[in-house]
């Protein structure tokens, strides 16, 4: 059985998803949204994401780690806080002694929707059939499903 833990970087809200692949499909293992308080400063921030980090993979002890790839920003800004945040989950997986794969969002919304140019509701709408989820997961917790799952069907089908 294989173990994924799919994470959405993100300076505000960073989405994580444990997913495993078993005989019958995917299955859930825990989900959501690490939200640092914006009236901390940003490196007490990224301290936080990497720290809850580090608490999902000493808990749920994935085998890999998928995270979705940078995307042209209009905002220079945001493009570098983005990246940032997406270091602190790097390190947090490479210390973990954990292989991280990247994966693009179109690359995503193709394994996940089967269209790359997919809406975010599509793409929560897809993941919660596909992981059988009784609520509409967040869009932030729907990519980091979705990157997992991308993952999954990456691995086992590549």
């Amino acid at each position: 059985m294989m173990r994924v833990l799919g994470i959405d970087p993100g300076s505000i809200v960073t989405g994580f998803a444990i997913l495993e692949k078993g005989n019958n499909g995917l299955i859930h293992v825990h989900s959501g949204a690490i939200r640092p308080s914006a009236r901390e400063s940003f490196a007490v921030r990224l301290k936080g994401i990497y720290r809850s980090l580090q608490t999902v993979i000493n808990d749920f002890e994935p085998d890999d780690v998928a995270i979705e790839g940078v995307f042209l920003a209009k905002n220079p800004q945001s493009a570098i806080k983005l990246s940032h945040v997406r270091g602190v989950t790097m390190l947090a997986s490479a210390e973990a002694g954990l292989e991280i794969y990247e994966y693009s969002p179109r690359a995503v919304k193709l394994a996940v929707v089967g269209y790359g140019q997919a809406s975010k509701q599509q793409v929560q709408k897809m993941v919660q059939a596909l992981v059988r989820l009784k609520e509409m997961p967040s869009p932030d917790t729907a990519d980091a499903l979705a990157v997992a799952i991308c993952h999954i069907h990456t691995t086992i089908s590549g």
